[in-house]
């Protein structure tokens, strides 16, 4: 069971604020719109355990799916990552997946046939504090409810469990884009009060030597001993040639994520499932029907396209969402350039109803460390894409009957 509840409307602006202050969401809105919900959505307790059980073995089988194809380069062929990528993937030499820290998120939607996921947010997925402060904010102004598992706390162990104590965790991301730094500033300052140092970090900012970086910050240097990566795999091909971010592929330390995530990241990967020889009962049961574009005149049902490497709901042809001349743009490039697409059939969204008579749709992100739960990132829209423009809404969970809540 789900419901929306509203803040109340005479405290909205006291809540908006602390979200922005202490809730690092310095940049509260895409444009003219404000991506701060007014509403909390509150699970029951059934509901959260299924969620969680539920990301908890799509992760296991995640991690299957990556060790897997790491073997089988034949196949990755098919999953349209850069050629680069691809021969870099094959150096990979030392990988083993207990000395690293395996971050994911699932995006579990609820339809009118149950639940489904649309994606694997399985590189650098985002939404930190969302996860983390923000159900403890809202709960201040809408009180009794249980806040669920703490991002920050759940990665803060992760690490401290594989890096040394008073470990330096370099924060990789893009240091121009604010959007990206308030993540890194969020988790920065969480593990520096607990006593790790946190290095705010370009991705050149890592020298390397066998496997070991060190990190120059203007005339400073630093002995890393993890990373902690918010800058997109793909993008590290873009860096001046001289750098060679190859070295992020062989690290001799902890690294969150390791690049293997690449794998799973492609939105193309379900392709080539069923030759893999491995059971991924959960990944088959809740993504819908994903297919080459190529085939989709053979299919019967109706598909929509993504991007093989899209993120934040770019590019997806909603129907109902996308504009006429948008979608027909997006034909030709996915005739032009197929493996930069995939078709999936489009699950129906169901609307969740509001406490004073609104209707949004809904996606719950059920984040993992290590394979285990750990804290929910919720998002709701007016329309069934969750892109950009959604707002960001905590999630909290009722104790017994939600119906007497």
């Amino acid at each position: 069971m789900i419901k929306l509840v509203r803040i109340p409307e005479e405290v909205y602006t006291d809540y908006r604020y602390e979200v922005i202050f202490n809730a690092y969401k310095w940049d509260p809105q895409v444009g003219d719109s404000n991506t701060v919900s007014e509403y909390v959505a509150v699970i029951d307790e059934e509901t959260a355990k299924n969620l969680e059980t539920w990301a908890e073995r799509l992760a296991e089988e995640t991690v299957l799916i990556e060790e897997t194809l790491l073997q089988h380069p034949e196949l990755v062929k098919e999953l349209g990552i850069p050629r680069v990528i691809r021969k870099t993937l094959k150096g990979i030499k030392n990988y083993e997946q207990a000395q690293h820290i395996r971050l994911m998120r699932f995006d579990f939607h609820p339809t009118e046939k149950g639940w489904n996921i649309s994606e694997v947010n399985s590189d650098v997925p985002g939404g930190f504090a969302e996860a983390s402060v923000l159900p403890q904010i809202a709960n201040k102004y809408l009180k009794n409810y249980d806040t669920g598992t703490n991002l920050a706390e759940v990665l803060f162990q992760a690490f401290k469990d594989k890096v040394k104590d008073k470990g330096t965790i370099a924060l990789v991301h893009a240091t121009s884009y604010s959007d990206d730094r308030q993540v890194m500033q969020f988790i920065g300052d969480y593990f520096d009060a607990q006593g790790y140092h946190s290095l705010y970090a370009a991705p050149d900012h890592l020298k390397w030597q066998n496997g070991y970086p060190t990190c120059v910050i203007g005339d400073k240097e630093f002995k890393v001993d993890g990373i902690l990566r918010f800058f997109p795999l793909e993008w590290l091909c873009n860096l001046p040639r001289k750098y060679k971010w190859q070295n992020y592929y062989n690290p001799s330390i902890p690294s969150c994520n390791h690049p293997i995530a690449i794998l799973t990241q492609t939105k193309r990967f379900p392709l080539v499932w069923d030759k893999l020889g491995i059971e991924i009962p959960y990944w088959k049961k809740f993504l819908p029907n994903t297919i080459d574009p190529r085939r989709v005149e053979m299919e019967t049902g109706e598909f929509i396209y993504k991007p093989t490497l899209g993120r934040v709901g770019e590019y997806i042809t909603i129907k109902s969402v996308v504009a006429d001349d948008e979608l027909k743009k997006i034909k030709k490039a996915v005739k032009k350039e197929p493996k930069n697409w995939v078709a999936q059939e489009m699950f129906h969204s169901r609307k969740i109803e509001t406490t004073d008579g609104n209707s949004f749709h809904l996606c719950i992100g059920v984040f993992t460390v290590d394979g285990k739960r750990a804290g929910f990132y919720g998002r709701i829209s007016p329309y069934p894409r969750i892109d950009a423009y959604a707002k960001d809404i905590p999630i909290l969970i009722m104790k017994g009957d939600i119906e007497s809540g």
